[in-house]
């Protein structure tokens, strides 16, 4: 068991880690060879936010263990709105004022429809990821078009915050040995993962949903915190509807391309519903009057992430 977490910490920190050197280094690359700034937001966005929860769910898809996986990327947007959203309104009430989060809320919750339209059967096929992928194009098409509209800057700002002064080789060295770490701390993350999920009898669909979701969420989770210490929590939402989006359309669909079989029963009397219940309670929170979760909001939220981790166990 000690070996286990040991093998679960060094694979997280490491993930963690080399997650920001590989977006880092793939968006200065980019602009040193003229990619537009735009496009480069479009990176940022994606596997800035999910690229944890990608390396994962393709180690534990390549290694045939489809719970884990899904767990993942169901078990994120819930820790995502639940914990996050929750501890944060808790600090300072989130106030939801950007047009553009207005808009993606409502996408977010027809996104995960779709996820759960397809998990509905509880089988993997392949085509269930191409139609996720489709989606995610679409999704990025659309938000290029709006920022080609110059009707959202958070993209370029998000782009000027991370191109940070690098050369071309360094920039390039940053993009290799962040995708090196990468694959190996997801290595490491999962065998540990699966490890601790054998030590305790639980299923890898359970750990998948709590601590391989958890930690892959820690940084969102420390990026919301400093955010609403600065008195800017309208970017917490916005960073929870982005990886919860790109955790849908970007890391479920690995495991319906890579596996295939059936998976748990409980996904669909526990998981999924609770999956869209606090993404349509964030909706209602966000875009009811007067437009903003409070501190009591947010501590119901917080509880209810307890419970459902209890529950996990317990049950």
């Amino acid at each position: 068991m000690l070996e286990n977490i040991f093998l679960v910490i060094a694979g997280l920190y490491l993930l963690i880690d080399s997650a920001d050197r590989f977006v880092t280094g793939a968006c200065v690359t980019a602009e040193r060879f003229g990619v537009p700034v735009m496009v480069i937001g479009m990176l940022l966005m994606g596997f800035g936010t999910s690229a944890p929860e990608m390396l994962v769910a393709f180690q534990a898809s390549v290694d045939q263990n489809p719970g884990l996986a899904v767990g993942n990327a169901l078990g994120s947007n819930i820790t995502n709105i639940a914990l996050i959203l929750g501890l944060t309104a808790l600090m300072q009430p989130i106030v939801v004022q950007s047009q553009t989060m207005k808009r993606e809320l409502p996408i977010l919750l027809a996104v995960s429809a779709l996820a759960a339209g397809l998990l509905w059967n509880l089988q993997l096929h392949s085509w269930k990821g191409w139609i996720l992928l489709a989606a995610l194009a679409g999704f990025i098409g659309w938000s290029y078009w709006l920022a080609r509209q110059g009707r959202d800057t958070r993209l370029v700002d998000e782009v000027s915050d991370t191109l940070t002064p690098l050369s071309t080789p360094a920039a390039l060295g940053q993009l290799l040995i962040g995708l090196v770490l990468l694959v190996i701390s997801a290595r490491l993350f999962v065998n540990g993962a699966m490890g601790i999920a054998l030590s305790l009898g639980v299923s890898d669909l359970v750990i998948g949903l709590t601590l391989v979701a958890v930690g892959t969420s820690l940084p969102e989770l420390a990026a919301s915190i400093a955010a609403a210490r600065r008195q800017q929590a309208d970017l917490v939402i916005g960073n929870v509807i982005g990886s919860n989006i790109f955790n849908l359309l970007a890391v479920l669909p690995l495991p319906f391309l890579l596996v295939s079989g059936e998976l748990a029963p409980a996904l669909i009397w526990r998981d999924l519903p609770l999956m869209l219940g606090l993404t349509l309670l964030m909706l209602v929170f966000a875009l009811g009057r007067p437009g903003r979760i409070n501190r009591y909001e947010g501590g119901f939220l917080l509880l209810v992430f307890v419970a459902y981790q209890a529950w996990l166990f317990v049950g």
